[in-house]
């Protein structure tokens, strides 16, 4: 029965039992009458409730996540980015599960900036109780138009040149989680790096700088690439959560080809803390995270540098506008859900990158500020847009995963 029927069937009725007392007391009814009529009531309420509908932003969003989470086999729409930076980008896959909780995948990407990926791979999930997933993966990138403008926190913008590289590269991973909140992770590769002239607007990089402004320039090296990562998550997704945090630390090993000359190790420390307000109804996210390559005195890429400026770091600047041996960054969001499947953000990013480790501090930083909206579902965020404002403009970002 609707609401304001009711309410006026029960002033109606008030109405003549008022009447009938005033022409003739009545007793008391009894305690136990009183608590039979209130639980009949609130039977005959319960039969008429309905389970909350989602509205048709939620179900896109919903359905999107099932497509691409969920499907256990077939084509679907890929989104992803080739490599940031690379523009809008189409793309699709197709899935087949050949055992139980193991599927083989392929899928790719174009953008319309004409960076290319291509990958195939296998992941066998579900194993040990849940606690061990396996797999591994083969694929090829092509990045026509990457922005460098040399390396430090006083490069011009105006000095920016392109460059274009093709990655080749083969994995095994593993993830073991003897709890569920403490994943660790480990990985084994093979990377071919070919750099050649850039494509765009801008000048190549090779008539504009050297190998002393762009260490390794003209290098195409070969690396064993192998990492093992450890750490504390209790995040309910890694696509979208409200709350829970991760600690994590990543090494990185990467052995080349060239009789050494590029040899390196880097380290990836990652702090992100979420915390829930007013019923997660308001959600304070705040992450922490310091690169530090660990050889001082060995030849680093350009192209392999810790930088910052994408639509997940420093989302006001270019695309990996500064380079150098170390990096740091701090961003905080201050989030609010105004609808089931969108949330609302204003953010801070602040960052620096140092040719030494000892001037990771907080002073000479760099950042932004802004707003922005995120679609998304249960476990995933299909469609984020920023607006980001920092010393040298405004800038757009669309993105099609959660900043952290």
């Amino acid at each position: 029965m609707p609401l304001r029927t009711m309410s006026l069937g029960i002033l109606l009725l008030g109405g003549i039992v008022a009447s009938a007392a005033s022409a003739q007391p009545a007793p008391e009814p009894a305690a136990d009458s009183r608590s039979g009529t209130i639980a009949a009531q609130q039977q005959e309420k319960s039969t008429k409730l309905k389970p909350p509908q989602p509205d048709k932003v939620e179900k896109y969003v919903l359905r999107a996540e099932k497509l691409l989470l969920e499907t256990p086999s077939g084509f679907y729409p890929a989104f992803a980015s080739v490599y940031h930076g690379g523009g809008l980008t189409l793309g699709a896959g197709y899935r087949r599960y050949y055992a139980d909780n193991t599927s083989w995948n392929i899928f790719g990407l174009y953008s319309f900036k004409n960076y290319k990926l291509l990958e195939v791979g296998t992941e066998s999930r579900g194993h040990l109780e849940k606690r061990l997933s396996f797999g591994g993966k083969f694929g090829w990138r092509d990045a026509t138009q990457v922005g460098y403008f040399g390396t430090g926190m006083k490069t011009d913008v105006d000095n920016r040149a392109n460059f274009r590289f093709q990655e080749t590269y083969a994995d095994g991973h593993a993830v073991l989680r003897p709890v569920r909140w403490f994943p660790i992770q480990g990985s084994v590769g093979v990377e071919r790096w070919d750099t050649m002239q850039g494509q765009g607007s801008f000048p190549s990089i090779e008539t504009k700088y050297t190998a002393q402004t762009a260490p390794g320039l003209g290098a195409s090296p070969v690396f064993i690439h192998s990492g093992l990562s450890a750490g504390f998550d209790w995040r309910q997704s890694e696509g979208y959560t409200t709350r829970g945090g991760l600690y994590q630390a990543t090494f990185h090993d990467y052995r080349s080809d060239s009789n050494g000359l590029y040899n390196f190790q880097r380290l990836d420390a990652d702090v992100i803390q979420h915390v829930p307000l007013l019923r997660d109804t308001w959600v304070l996210a705040v992450r922490g995270r310091l690169v530090t390559t660990l050889n001082d005195n060995n030849l680093i890429p350009y192209f392999m540098l810790p930088a910052l400026g994408d639509g997940s770091s420093l989302r006001a600047f270019t695309t990996d506008r500064f380079r150098d041996r170390h990096s740091m960054l701090m961003t905080a969001e201050f989030r609010w859900l105004p609808a089931k499947a969108v949330d609302m953000a204003l953010f801070y990013d602040a960052g620096k990158v140092t040719p030494h480790r000892r001037d990771l501090d907080f002073t000479n930083l760099k950042s932004d500020v802004g707003i922005g909206i995120r679609f998304h579902g249960t476990v995933m965020t299909p469609l984020r847009i920023d607006l980001a404002y920092g010393n040298e403009g405004i800038k757009l970002v669309f993105s099609s995963s959660a900043v952290f």
